[in-house]
């Protein structure tokens, strides 16, 4: 089906969501975590319910580290990314208008068996989820100090609670759904480093992750992926019951209610399109962490817009 220019809304369902012009069949690869807030994100896509106009997307499904660790590389073609990785990768990768997770009033969390305050946790040994995650840069912003001036273990996300329980580690940094289940395992929390976040700055939230395109595709094909992948939120928005039951398959330790809440959480209005405010906080918060020497560059931001 031919269609009248390079983007134009269609009757029906899937088909309302994007239309884009004939080109070639191409195959991509498309990284990105594991977990419901994702794989709602790409439900469209993965079930064929979205037109990709002759592109053919490889869903490679790995941890955020994993991920920010194959975009120092340059290994896929589109992936999900911390937004403290960026700032290794933006001289190969463009930040997409979609997909991204921003903290807005809620975001990681420091958790221990009994709360500790600000003075105390930098003399702890925090478990971590990566350091190139943001959860990890965000941390650093709030102590005031660099990584080597404070006690720090790595562990997979999904493994920070048992650090802290076999206390390997007094203190830990959760992200992703132990935001909402660490009460479960009889923990309290010290700090909620989105809640921190927007105090500091204005009520803007705190940048976590976002989708980046690599930078040997042209603009205009960039703009054509990037009009893809917000058509697959958009339909997942649209569809959110299906969205969701496919998104449970990714949930652990969480039933449909907590899934679909945790969701809510990372998809939602800012994903579609994060905007002035969403790229405003990127700046900033990449900007701050320049300032206080956390990272090595400042960055000049490339957004597919």
């Amino acid at each position: 089906m031919q269609h009248p220019g390079p983007f134009h809304k269609l009757t029906g369902d899937a088909g309302r969501y994007i239309g884009l012009g004939r080109m070639d069949k191409r195959r991509l690869t498309l990284g990105h975590s594991p977990d419901p807030d994702d794989a709602f994100m790409f439900y469209g896509l993965a079930k064929g319910l979205v037109p990709s106009h002759g592109y053919e997307f490889e869903h490679i499904l790995q941890d955020i580290q994993t991920l920010n660790e194959r975009a120092t590389r340059g290994e896929l073609d589109v992936t999900a990314i911390s937004i403290h990785a960026y700032a290794n990768v933006s001289d190969k990768y463009a930040l997409l208008p979609s997909g991204a997770s921003m903290g807005d009033g809620y975001g990681p969390m420091l958790v221990a068996k009994q709360k500790f305050t600000k003075e105390e946790v930098a003399r702890k040994t925090i478990a971590v989820p990566g350091t190139m995650t943001s959860a990890f840069l965000a941390l650093q912003l709030w102590l005031g100090r660099p990584a080597k001036e404070f006690k720090y273990v790595v562990v997979p996300f999904d493994r920070i609670f048992e650090a802290v329980r076999s206390g390997k580690a007094d203190v830990g940094l959760i992200i992703h759904e132990g935001q909402l289940t660490y009460q479960n395992e009889g923990l309290v929390m010290c700090e909620d480093l989105g809640v921190w976040w927007g105090s500091e700055n204005g009520g803007l939230p705190l940048p976590l992750g976002g989708n980046v395109i690599h930078k040997r595709f042209e603009p205009a094909v960039r703009k054509t992926i990037s009009d893809i992948l917000s058509a697959s939120i958009q339909y997942s928005l649209d569809h959110r019951p299906e969205a969701v039951q496919h998104a449970l398959q990714y949930a652990r330790d969480m039933g449909r209610d907590l899934a679909d809440k945790f969701v809510g959480m990372y998809v939602n209005h800012w994903t579609l399109d994060y905007g002035e405010k969403g790229r405003e906080s990127i700046r900033r918060f990449l900007g701050r962490a320049f300032d206080q020497g956390l990272i090595g560059h400042r960055q000049e931001l490339e957004f597919v817009v």
